[in-house]
């Protein structure tokens, strides 16, 4: 029996949503303005679609624009994003770089302007 603290209970897809949301609040705290209105949201692969898989950018992330009444989302695709990375520490930054990169985009700015250790 484990508590639900220890490190065993959690999953792949636990720990990954856990590593999303701080890496959300961190965002949130520094610039509320451009995350609150931006829904995020966590799919394990990208939609197979032909115009998805044109653009390989998008099989770890894609952004939304907000459009009719439908507030902006990103969304991050968990398993092609764990696929690029060897422990958790890589995994954070790399979270951390495609939420950076799609807050960017959607607001026409440079990822450096939202986080200055962006890509690094």
């Amino acid at each position: 029996m484990f508590g639900v603290r220890l490190p065993r209970y959690r999953t792949k897809s636990g720990l990954f949503d856990d590593i999303v949301a701080a890496q959300i609040r961190r965002l949130s705290a520094a610039w509320p303005q451009l995350v609150k209105p931006v829904q995020f949201a966590v799919e394990d692969v990208p939609p197979v679609q032909s115009d998805v898989w044109q653009d390989a950018s998008s099989t770890t992330s894609r952004g939304f624009p907000a459009q009719h009444g439908v507030p902006a989302r990103i969304v991050l695709y968990r398993m092609p994003l764990q696929m690029q990375v060897t422990n958790r520490m890589e995994l954070q930054w790399a979270i951390r770089d495609e939420l950076v990169s799609q807050i960017a985009e959607l607001y026409g700015r440079r990822p450096e302007e939202i986080d200055p250790d962006w890509g690094m």
